[in-house]
């Protein structure tokens, strides 16, 4: 299979990409697992991974049914902050305090900033 140039790449196989070079640095241990991050257009996904045991200790989404009585729609600042918190609090009832944050290849820019500064204020450390 022939490389494809970075230019031709749909942005979503961009995105992957950046987040396949970022993974080569970034793991989750069970001292401080891994704080991934999902958006799609209509909805967030958070989830906490130990990928030394392969194991998600906690994840939260905007199609919780906790979280979708406190929003309005799923692809929105305000719906990654509820993630953010949710995912938070969910991460210290599994007993993990401190996390790598992983953004999955997006700019840590707009839900996915939200996303991690409401997980901060709810007391994860990363």
């Amino acid at each position: 299979m022939a490389v494809v140039p970075a230019r031709k790449l749909s942005r979503d196989l961009h995105r992957k990409r950046i987040h396949q070079r970022m993974r080569q640095t970034l793991a989750g241990s069970e001292d401080r697992p891994r704080l991934c991050v999902y958006r799609s257009l209509k909805h967030i996904r958070a989830q906490v991974i130990d990928d030394h045991k392969r194991h998600t200790l906690a994840a939260a989404s905007s199609l919780d049914a906790d979280v979708k009585s406190q929003i309005k729609g799923g692809g929105n600042i305000a719906a990654a902050k509820v993630v953010g918190k949710i995912i938070a609090e969910r991460a210290r009832a599994a007993g993990v305090e401190k996390v790598v944050f992983d953004r999955g290849g997006y700019q840590y820019h707009g839900r996915i900033q939200a996303l991690a500064e409401a997980a901060r204020e709810a007391g994860l450390k990363f």
